[in-house]
């Protein structure tokens, strides 16, 4: 999509050689992306077992563009190809374990002290903006955008500044594997100046920060004047490639809230 302020931003590797360019997104790119999640309710109302269905055929085409990705990060970051394929693996595994949990993370039955049978229901947060982690571009957004969308969610997404090649990338195999329009929105640009407009938007429902770039204090301060639900890390390490840091039940329950139903029985 074409950013509003028609600006960009060339992206270099470490050598310094030009790469490409990618879209510096504004204020006003934010809300048309903010917009686009609110008035999608297509995926938010498909069953968990057609958002599995989708999240397989994501995996899927990635698998048949895993050469072209490594080459990507390659070229972009300028890792080694050991480390390319890795970061690839990865993030096809997690897209299958998301995949897999869309429509087995279930709710539960609780006895109350009461004569009532408590149903924990779980269900979607609503519309999620994500800042994703500078230094793992393609795992870090898949890490952080498929346990979202796995749940229900519509998403905003900041992807890596420096890297941001790969989230594009990776969005022409969102348009080819039946994803509905809105459903991930991605706004490239300078977290340190797009995360504060996530952040005070109303109609966002919750924002996961993962930029280390110091805002966590704020995204709280500003979130809790319009009730979002914020996960930031204030600049804690967490090693992406680890599966106890970057995959798991963590980030499905910050996905999902809980609607409590109590039924009445007997006498």
């Amino acid at each position: 999509m074409r950013p509003d302020g028609n600006y960009s931003y060339v992206v270099y590797n470490p050598a310094g050689e030009r790469v490409g360019e990618a879209s510096e997104g504004n204020r006003k790119d934010i809300r048309n992306a903010v917009e686009a999640t609110s008035k999608s309710s297509k995926w938010r109302n498909a069953t968990s077992h057609n958002r599995a269905q989708v999240i397989y055929y994501i995996a899927e085409n990635l698998i048949q563009r895993k050469n072209e990705f490594i080459d990507r990060l390659v070229s972009m970051t300028g890792m080694n190809l050991s480390s390319a394929e890795k970061e690839v693996d990865l993030s096809i595994e997690r897209i299958y374990y998301y995949a897999a949990m869309a429509d087995k993370y279930d709710g539960a039955v609780h006895h109350t002290p009461m004569r009532n049978v408590t149903l924990a229901m779980n269900e979607p947060v609503g519309s999620i903006g994500i800042v994703c982690p500078e230094g793992f571009p393609l795992l870090g957004f898949v890490s952080t955008v498929i346990p979202a969308i796995a749940m229900g969610n519509n998403t905003v997404v900041i992807p890596s500044f420096k890297y941001p090649l790969a989230a594009t990338d990776f969005y022409q195999i969102l348009e080819t594997s039946d994803l509905p329009a809105g459903t991930i929105n991605i706004v490239t640009g300078d977290p340190s100046k797009l995360t504060e407009i996530l952040a005070k938007h109303y109609d966002l429902e919750g924002l996961w920060y993962f930029a280390a770039g110091g805002e966590s204090k704020m995204i709280e301060f500003e979130g809790s004047e319009n009730m979002k639900r914020t996960w930031v890390d204030y600049d804690k390490h967490r090693d992406w490639f680890n599966p106890r840091h970057g995959m798991g039940l963590e980030f499905i329950r910050r996905a999902t809230e809980v609607k409590n139903i109590w039924v009445p029985y007997g006498v």
